[in-house]
């Protein structure tokens, strides 16, 4: 199911042809390292001068797309022009012209966020909590085995028992787990670019988690899916990409195709 990150280079072949490409990029996991310390996540060195020197070249579309906020993640990135960012698994997009756009929820799924996001703020889960417009996410990475139990009690108790009652979903992800407003995801993303985008357009997506499957199945006969991870799992995405150094290798050559140069040896 998994191509191993050696064949990647049918890819560059591709993206030669194409007279214009789309680059999708998840954050957290891809562009940088899971840290216990959310809003210190800088991407990996090098990755920044290497997207903005593809943004500045305008012959490939930079979105990233991330379960962040967009203002949570802005905050993080030091581009001199931001690219396009699709935030909270896709109810959030701000363009490259700054304009921005929250897709509408239902009241039902609101009401039940709002009594989340209540018994979080009475609680001991507030200091573990990640607040977004559509959806709360609790986060034990690098807390102790105590506490990550307690947190897990309480979303597999009172939690469910919200997301069914108001049809919200509950999805677990690397690290935590989050109580969502149903409707929008990832796979969104991708059709709506995808949707906006001439025909002849090359799309790639790179992500390292369970949201960014739904990514991988959007693109799927439309562009290529990119495991990015240090092992091989089931997954939907057709190649592997397995530590940061061949990420950012990735990403030179993908720079290098597409102003026609000559690509770094594996």
């Amino acid at each position: 199911m998994v191509l191993l990150k050696r064949q990647t280079h049918h890819i560059f072949e591709l993206l030669r042809k194409a007279p214009f490409s789309a680059l999708m990029l998840d954050y957290d996991g891809t562009l940088s390292p899971f840290t216990p310390d959310r809003g210190n996540t800088l991407m990996y060195p090098g990755f920044g001068d290497v997207i903005e020197s593809i943004i500045e070249s305008k012959k490939t579309k930079v979105v990233i797309v991330t379960g962040r906020t967009i203002r949570d993640l802005t905050s993080l990135l030091e581009f001199k022009k931001p690219p396009e960012i699709w935030g909270s698994h896709g109810w959030e997009r701000r363009s490259e012209d700054g304009s921005y756009y929250l897709w509408p929820a239902d009241k039902k799924h609101l009401e039940g966020l709002a009594k989340a996001k209540s018994m979080i703020d009475n609680g001991f889960l507030d200091r573990y909590c990640e607040k977004k417009p559509r959806s709360l996410a609790l986060h034990w990475r690098g807390i102790s085995a105590d506490e990550t139990l307690s947190i897990k009690r309480i979303t597999d108790g009172s939690l469910r028992e919200l997301a069914e009652i108001h049809d919200l979903e509950l999805r677990d992800f690397n690290g935590g787990a989050e109580l969502r407003v149903p409707g929008r995801n990832k796979g969104d993303v991708v059709e709506a670019l995808i949707s906006e985008s001439s025909t002849d357009t090359f799309f790639a997506y790179l992500g390292d988690d369970s949201t960014d499957e739904d990514a991988f199945r959007a693109i799927k006969g439309r562009g290529v899916g990119i495991l990015v991870s240090e092992t091989e799992r089931p997954t939907c995405a057709e190649y592997l990409i397995s530590s940061p150094g061949d990420l950012l290798k990735f990403i030179q050559n993908w720079g290098k195709s597409v102003e026609g140069g000559l690509l770094s040896v594996d």
